[in-house]
């Protein structure tokens, strides 16, 4: 029997008693990297047992990292960039493989896709890596990556700051209180809601709807980049002040609302994001000028019914 026959063999057994196996790019480099040094480490007890020493490197292929029951086998080729598997219970880990092991393993899973990787993706390569991104602690707490939602070939684009608890359980962004209302600001600009593009600046909800942090908000940051570069808006409208720190680094909405501002050739409109309108209904005038300012630039006019 080769090492091929033992490989196979090996994956065999493991999914008569798991279920599933799951490999990685990693596991195969670690695996294929060792083998000439286990082979060799196990020689004295191969003559004695009649064991072949590839069996002492397949705990690498799998049993390590495994993925929960619910998850299907995926092949090596499908691992992305900053894909990260959630930890194996006590009771899923291979038997052969200790907690120390196991915690040495954990602490060597890739990060996420470089910035330098993700401004070349496409749009499907783009979804998958947000998709199955673990770069910050929101990953943790998340039930859906909150893409986006609209024109991917939109003029307009509108940026929040980051999924509720109605987006992050259906997977689209600005679908509850706050996001009816953007839905009847669109409208009132003369623009439908699958005309525009909407997005935010971080895909997974801070716990407690919190504001996402520093750090957070600049490990998403190349996704949304990467998804302005593909869009090609004429006009951002920025909700909110997440919004404008984490897309220009400014502060200030109160004072930076109503006023054009640049983003590498794209205008940009800072205003209220709709959940401060729906807390202060004061608002609604200063973001309608806001508003009204956008569609100027594309030839509407707002005309009060008669």
């Amino acid at each position: 029997m080769d090492i091929f026959d033992e490989i196979i063999q090996c994956l065999q057994n493991e999914k008569d008693q798991y279920g599933n196996v799951f490999i990685n790019r990693d596991h195969l480099t670690e695996f294929f990297a060792n083998v000439a040094v286990r082979t060799a480490s196990a020689g004295a007890a191969r003559a004695s047992s009649g064991t072949p020493a590839i069996r002492t490197s397949l705990s690498c292929l799998s049993g390590n990292r495994r993925e929960s029951s619910a998850a299907s086998s995926v092949p090596p080729s499908a691992a992305m960039p900053g894909h990260q598997e959630p930890a194996a219970s006590p009771e899923r880990r291979h038997p052969a493989v200790s907690n120390t092991e196991s915690q040495a393993v954990s602490s060597q899973r890739p990060g996420p896709p470089s910035p330098e990787e993700v401004a070349s993706m496409d749009w499907n390569q783009l979804r998958q890596a947000t998709f199955r991104c673990h770069g910050c602690r929101l990953c943790e707490t998340r039930t859906n990556v909150v893409f986006a939602d609209g024109n991917e070939h939109a003029e307009l684009m509108f940026i929040g700051e980051g999924p509720g608890a109605d987006e992050d359980a259906q997977g689209v962004p600005f679908v509850g209180k706050a996001g009816q209302l953007l839905t009847k600001m669109i409208a009132a600009m003369q623009f439908k809601r699958e005309e525009v593009y909407i997005a935010n600046i971080v895909k997974c909800r801070p716990p407690g709807n919190r504001n996402p942090t520093d750090d957070e908000m600049a490990s998403c940051l190349p996704y949304l980049l990467r998804q302005i570069e593909l869009v090609r808006p004429k006009v951002i409208v920025l909700l909110g002040s997440v919004a404008l720190k984490g897309l220009l680094n400014r502060s200030g909405i109160m004072r930076m609302r109503g006023h054009w501002l640049d983003y590498r050739g794209i205008m940009v409109m800072p205003t209220f994001h709709p959940a401060y309108l729906l807390r202060y209904e004061a608002g609604k005038k200063d973001a309608w000028s806001d508003l009204q300012q956008v569609m100027k630039v594309f030839g509407k006019v707002y005309r009060k019914p008669h």
